[in-house]
């Protein structure tokens, strides 16, 4: 990488942290979803880059393909990189890719939960959820539930550092409604939904990645069992990626163009919009700091979210939202013990 590429890739005000400051990953296994372009793309690239065992899933083979191709010529033809197809918002394929990996892989060192729905439009799963809430949070939620005995099994290996999860949340969970309770089946269907505005969507999926770092991964899950494992939340910043073309179907052509031509240039490449990721998902200063269940808005940074984001009983609530519908849709089996 040219000194051009470093000084774009790296982030004043954060010590200068940059995609190669990533450790030496060989040996560890790491699984990135929404992994073929963008911000998830940048990530998984550079965890091929660090030697990493990388799993990518995401919902299109073709975009597959194409993402481990563009990594083996700007890495290596040698990078262990393999394509998942999973289409978050189906519960009943996310609990199969989740059990496949469960049981094909021999560890998993490293989750990022980066998949997701823009700023758009109401529309709903094939289980018939607002696809905001179905896709950026509940496949997420599933996917984690049934590879967390995995990630589990890893922190157990010797001279193994604590597996991490990394849910990509985004400064914008503070436009979530005041009215969110998560109270309900209908408050995440068309009942609750369809009035809603496409920032109010895609805020409160972003509200509900940073509850479900604190209140169900460490508070049910890591914590209750004395887990050596780290959940962290993170904000990428305002990032130009393809999300943006979204806009489009939220707004309409005109004023969608418009919206996408005013805020780009103001918004960070998704290599600079990787970096708080990386940051979480592999710096030392987060096991030497105990910083479990924190969000950080940049490497180092820990962000100050909304008493929304801070409040255990909706955490509570979505929790049980949460596990109340996966059983729904795919049966009373469908979630393994979170401890």
């Amino acid at each position: 990488m040219n000194t051009a590429q470093k000084a774009m890739n790296t982030l004043a005000g954060n010590g200068g942290f940059q995609q190669t400051d990533v450790a030496d990953l060989q040996g560890r296994t790491v699984l990135v979803t929404g992994a073929t372009v963008g911000i998830g793309f940048e990530v998984a690239r550079a965890f091929a880059e660090s030697r990493a065992r990388v799993l990518l899933l995401s919902r299109k083979t073709e975009h597959g393909d194409d993402a481990i191709a563009e990594i083996k010529r700007s890495v290596s033809e040698a990078a262990d990189v393999h394509f998942i197809e999973c289409d978050l918002g189906n519960l009943a394929k996310v609990r199969e890719v989740g059990d496949r990996i469960r049981e094909g892989e021999e560890r998993l060192d490293i989750v990022v939960a980066d998949a997701g729905v823009g700023v758009n439009k109401f529309d709903v799963s094939s289980d018939n959820i607002d696809r905001h809430f179905a896709v950026n949070h509940l496949g997420h939620f599933l996917l984690i539930n049934r590879v967390l005995p995995l990630i589990r099994k890893t922190s157990k290996l010797p001279s193994t550092p604590p597996p991490r999860i990394v849910a990509i949340s985004s400064e914008l969970h503070r436009q979530a409604p005041s009215s969110v309770q998560f109270a309900s089946e209908e408050e995440v269907t068309e009942v609750g939904s369809n009035d809603l505005s496409a920032v109010s969507l895609y805020a409160r999926s972003k509200l509900a990645n940073i509850l479900f770092t604190k209140y169900t991964l460490v508070e049910r899950a890591i914590r209750p069992s004395g887990d050596r494992i780290f959940a962290l939340a993170t904000h990428p910043g305002a990032v130009h990626t393809g999300q943006q073309d979204q806009f489009k179907e939220a707004y309409g052509k005109v004023f969608g163009t418009l919206a996408k031509a005013v805020v780009v240039p103001f918004m960070r490449n998704p290599e600079q919009g990787s970096l708080s990721t990386l940051w979480a998902a592999t710096s030392e200063d987060v096991e030497k700091n105990s910083w479990q269940g924190c969000y950080f808005t940049d490497p180092g940074q820990l962000g100050k979210e909304t008493a929304q984001a801070d409040d255990e009983q909706l955490g509570k609530n979505l929790h049980e939202l949460s596990e109340q519908l996966v059983r729904e849709k795919i049966g009373k089996d469908g979630l393994l013990a979170w401890y």
